[in-house]
């Protein structure tokens, strides 16, 4: 198993077409910076598994903002330093073993220099949600993903767009992409060898 970066027409309309086709949210248009992954085996032949997503961070979320340690100020300027898996599918008829954290282990391993190579600058965290009243998140607590709070149903997807996430209460994940991502996000001086803000 193995995960390819969708960039062509082809490639970009089917991952649209198999998430708005068997993802329970369906496929909205992302909001700024995304990467956008086919999970794909070679055996016997090639063959699309599932699907992932990554895109901007939720403008505001009270939780994490806090497990963070951020200012109002902070979050404004370094927001783009965290990102969102906001999609996250295996095909209903796909029966793997360990597939779904295998993939998300595979995507958190590439997702910093595929950032970079694409968009400029290496994120150093991502986040996600889980809607409990339907999944428990197991593949996420297995790829080592930290519960750190819930959204309230009322959080702001971007500073434009002030509407909810889709109105379900959901608990938050996050997973450091370096050590020192706090004192980066909130701008402080850093022991860990990449020390401040990583743009290269």
């Amino acid at each position: 198993m193995r995960l390819e970066l969708a960039t062509n027409k082809e490639d970009l309309a089917l991952w649209k077409e198999l998430v708005d086709r068997y993802h329970y949210l369906g496929y909205h248009h992302p909001i700024g910076a995304s990467l956008h992954y086919l999970i794909v085996t070679d055996t016997p032949q090639r063959q699309v598994l599932g699907c992932l997503l990554f895109s901007a961070a939720t403008w505001h979320l009270k939780d994490r903002d806090q497990w963070i340690g951020w200012t109002r100020k902070d979050r404004e300027k370094r927001l783009n330093f965290v990102v969102n898996n906001k999609r996250f599918l295996v095909l209903p008829w796909v029966d793997v073993p360990n597939l779904a954290s295998h993939a998300l282990s595979l995507a958190l391993g590439r997702l910093r220099a595929d950032w970079h190579q694409v968009h400029g600058y290496r994120p150093v965290l991502v986040e996600t949600f889980v809607d409990d009243s339907q999944y428990s998140g197991t593949c996420y607590h297995a790829a080592n993903w930290q519960r750190i709070g819930k959204t309230s149903g009322k959080d702001w997807t971007n500073q434009d767009n002030p509407s909810n996430l889709d109105g379900t209460i959901k608990s938050i994940l996050a997973y450091p992409l370096q050590p020192n991502f706090r004192a980066v996000l909130k701008n402080e001086p850093s022991h860990h060898k990449t020390g401040r803000i990583d743009e290269s």
